[in-house]
């Protein structure tokens, strides 16, 4: 509980996969819809997705913003999908305040990215709770941005809830093919490591990922898909658990997890994981 005695909202790290899981319905994006669910509904949301990476740090400040389709190769369906949430820019102005001294820029020109809008088309699919992104500076450190989603939990006590959109197993150049591709032995290591330092709050070693050698190395060969992970553990209180909603793997090489902390009592995630 904060200080005013209400429930602090939870945080939650969506690991989105492949854009596709948009139009599809798999455990995956109905782990996604009970996340959804079962969280207290928001003001609003913030969205660190793994497809905003600046030098500097940016958020979408426009009333409107609008749905990027930033991929290619994808079937017509999936370019056609919108996801028409309002903006929040007195959100955007309140992380100037937040972050500051840190400058954050206020864009007018980027809008909503497969990172987000892939998740958020299940875990909140009527689009009329108002969402912001948090680019990512892509030339800070992990700690850099652990420390930034530290500075992010006044708004968790605002009713603001934030989510991480990314993988921690993201590694397209070695994907195999078939839907029944099993996953390469150091994605599975990697992921298992990680899923315990949540469980246990080791966030040190969830920062110094890097030092884990080949298995962090062939998990992350670029970090913009591990580093919203990273917001979401700076977010976790201590003494708060961490549930795992979903979890798996997609063509040998991309780690499904989907974590939440400060979920309402009860809620205990799947079930089934593997």
């Amino acid at each position: 509980m904060n200080t005013a005695g209400k429930a602090r909202m939870p945080v939650i790290f969506f690991g989105h996969g492949s854009p596709m899981n948009t139009l599809e319905h798999n455990r995956y994006t109905e782990a996604w819809r009970a996340l959804g669910a079962n969280v207290p509904k928001p003001k609003a949301i913030l969205a660190i997705s793994a497809h905003w990476l600046t030098r500097g740090t940016a958020a979408t400040a426009m009333a409107s913003p609008p749905t990027i389709h930033d991929f290619g190769g994808f079937p017509q369906a999936l370019f056609d999908m919108q996801y028409p949430a309002p903006g929040d820019p007195a959100l955007a102005a309140r992380l100037r305040e937040l972050l500051a001294p840190l400058p954050v820029h206020l864009d007018q020109s980027w809008g909503l990215d497969h990172g987000t809008w892939s998740v958020l088309a299940h875990a909140f699919p009527d689009a009329d709770t108002p969402v912001v992104q948090l680019s990512m500076d892509g030339t800070k450190p992990a700690r850099f941005h652990y420390e930034l989603g530290q500075r992010l939990a006044p708004l968790r006590d605002e009713d603001v809830l934030i989510v991480g959109s990314g993988n921690v197993v993201h590694n397209l150049m070695l994907m195999r093919r078939g839907e029944s591709a099993p996953a390469y032995d150091w994605a599975r290591r990697f992921n298992e490591r990680v899923r315990a330092a949540l469980a246990s709050g080791e966030h040190q070693a969830l920062i110094d990922f890097e030092r884990w050698g080949e298995d962090a190395r062939l998990s992350v060969p670029t970090p913009e898909h591990y580093l919203p992970l990273l917001y979401i553990a700076g977010l976790q209180v201590e003494g708060e658990s961490m549930a795992f909603a979903v979890d798996g793997y997609e063509a040998g090489s991309l780690g499904m997890l989907s974590a939440a902390a400060g979920m309402p009592a009860g809620w205990r995630g799947a079930a089934d994981l593997p």
